[in-house]
């Protein structure tokens, strides 16, 4: 069961004590920020449920962003709107209040998936967008071989997408996201071409997954890794991925529309 953090998040994350630092880490990427504002399909109105620091918010001309943790909250940029202290299972807003709605690299640590999905349909007359990963593709990843406990513990927590496509109703689409080299927005999978990225404990503290397993699994990772990468063992076996242009992993953009909605949408395919 997920419970209150002590920055007042009730996520099953408490940012209070891993979240410091996080905004230097995760740095909006333009290319992922196209596909977001795609799918947003020139909604203008926009909430942004589980804002963090307020990533890819240039999406919408217009975005109320809505952060339950005060740490994330603190650490949105100047120029920035405030965020509203709310969680999504309580949306403090109208019915159709919004014209479009988004969720990014958030949905998998609410505290009840459903609840906080239909509070944002309910509030949302266009499309509610989703980003987030494939549990079914997850443990794919290089890291799975190095760190299991990260990437199994990945698997659990995201929502699959049938799921969520159950809740949202409508019409729904899910695209995969094709990750670039020189991504900026620093989540596990970013770093499929630059491992040694990984081995920089805040680079890792910025990835909410690394904040569930111990000591001891972090140690073993990172003296594996470091094995690897001296001894041309990990570049003997991924070393591809060095010179590949774009990573096609386990991250996905959801597209839900009303039933109702008649706009056509023309987005990547």
């Amino acid at each position: 069961m997920k419970v209150q953090s002590l920055d007042g998040s009730a996520s099953d994350v408490d940012y209070g004590s891993i979240g410091t630092g996080y905004a230097g880490y995760r740095r909006p990427d333009p290319r992922i920020a196209q596909f977001i504002a795609d799918a947003l399909g020139g909604a203008r109105a926009v909430i942004n449920v589980g804002a963090g620091s307020g990533s890819y918010e240039s999406a919408a001309p217009a975005v109320t962003a809505v952060e339950p943790s005060e740490s994330m909250r603190a650490q949105r940029a100047p120029g920035l709107p405030r965020a509203v202290n709310a969680v999504a299972e309580h949306l403090p807003f109208r019915g159709g209040e919004f014209d479009g709605a988004m969720t990014l690299f958030s949905v998998h640590q609410w505290s009840d998936i459903e609840a906080g999905l239909r509070e944002m349909r309910r509030v949302t007359r266009g499309p509610v967008v989703v980003l987030t990963c494939d549990p079914d593709t997850v443990r794919d990843f290089w890291l799975h071989e190095y760190a299991p406990e990260v990437l199994d513990t990945e698997a659990r927590r995201y929502p699959s997408i049938e799921k969520m496509a159950a809740c949202l109703g409508g019409s729904c689409s899910v695209q995969a996201v094709p990750i670039p080299w020189s991504c900026t927005d620093g989540f596990n999978e970013a770093y499929y071409g630059r491992p040694e990225m990984l081995l920089d404990p805040a680079a890792r503290q910025a990835c909410s997954a690394w904040s569930f397993v111990d000591d001891g699994v972090r140690e073993r990772f990172t003296t594996r890794l470091r094995d690897d990468l001296d001894s041309g063992v990990w570049d003997e076996r991924f070393g591809h991925l060095r010179t590949q242009a774009f990573y096609e992993g386990s991250l996905v953009i959801m597209r839900a529309t009303p039933q109702d909605n008649e706009e056509h949408h023309h987005g990547r395919t």
